[in-house]
Order: C-alpha cells, then structure tokens, then sequence
C-alpha cells in the first residue's frame, strides 16, 4: 500500500500571496504612475520631466504582472507534486529512492523542525543527504513510519 504525501498548503499559500501582493503592488504603482495627478505633480522636475520614483511607478507594473503570471504558471505546474512511499522505493518528484540504497534517517529534528535527513547511496554509489521538510510536503510522518518500516 503507498502513502502518499501531497504538496504542503503552506508552500502553495505562500505562492498564492506573493501572486496577490505582485498584483497588488501592480495596480498601486500603475494608479500612482499614470492617474494619480497629486503624486505626478509632486514627483514632477522643475524643468517638467518625471523623477526617478514617478518613472519606477510607471515602468514596474508590467514586470510585476509579469512575476505574477510566472509565479502562478510555476504554482500550477507543480501543484500535483508528491511524495510516494511505495512498496519497494520512496519516490520524491522524480527522483526513485530504493529502500536498500537508503543507509540511514535522521530524524533527531522531526518533532521540533519539521524536517528529516535520508542518507542514501545514489546510482553512481555515492552518499548523498535528501532532507524532507514539512513546509515541502504534508502527511510527512505517516512516510516516516513507513520508511523506518521498510529500513528496519
């Protein structure tokens, strides 16, 4: 039977609010740019041309929708994203992590942090430390029992 351990909502949150706040911060800075006579007046040279804050707050709008659109395209591609504890291998992404190759779980900053270490030997027979984080993906100790499961 797999476990599976989906994209935690606080990852996906964090990514819903920076979309919300670049937006935000869009429309602010295109209202103060381009409608907004009192701050065009007050941000205006003597000789009439606009100031460096009046020139950002027309120019940056478009790069912000622009980090927005990017954030939210980004957010969609990886909102599928999990973690599987199958039978014979835990799979994260893409990466396939045989349970023989895993030599040891640190687990001393679970209950405190959040996170766990995987140290396991890759396909080219090296050490490599994976560290899981509970901000990364929800259902974390569900797949920690399963992996102490299948190791011991």
């Amino acid at each position: 039977m797999a476990i599976e351990a989906p994209l935690s909502k606080y990852k996906k949150n964090n990514f819903r609010i920076s979309i919300v706040v670049l937006v935000g911060l869009a429309i602010w800075f295109a209202y103060d740019g381009y409608f907004s006579k009192a701050f065009a007046q007050k941000h205006t040279n003597q000789n009439g041309t606009a100031d460096s804050t009046l020139v950002f707050n027309r120019k940056s709008p478009p790069y912000l929708l622009g980090a927005a659109f990017i954030l939210g395209i980004y957010l969609f591609a990886i909102k599928d994203k999990k973690m599987v504890a199958g039978e014979d291998s835990l799979v994260v992404g893409k990466l396939q992590i045989a349970y023989d190759s895993i030599q040891k779980i640190d687990k001393t900053h679970f209950n405190s942090k959040g996170y766990f270490v995987i140290t396991y030997k890759d396909y080219q027979g090296v050490d490599t430390d994976l560290k899981i984080s509970d901000r990364t993906y929800d259902n974390l100790g569900a797949i920690l029992d399963v992996l102490i499961a299948k190791i011991s």
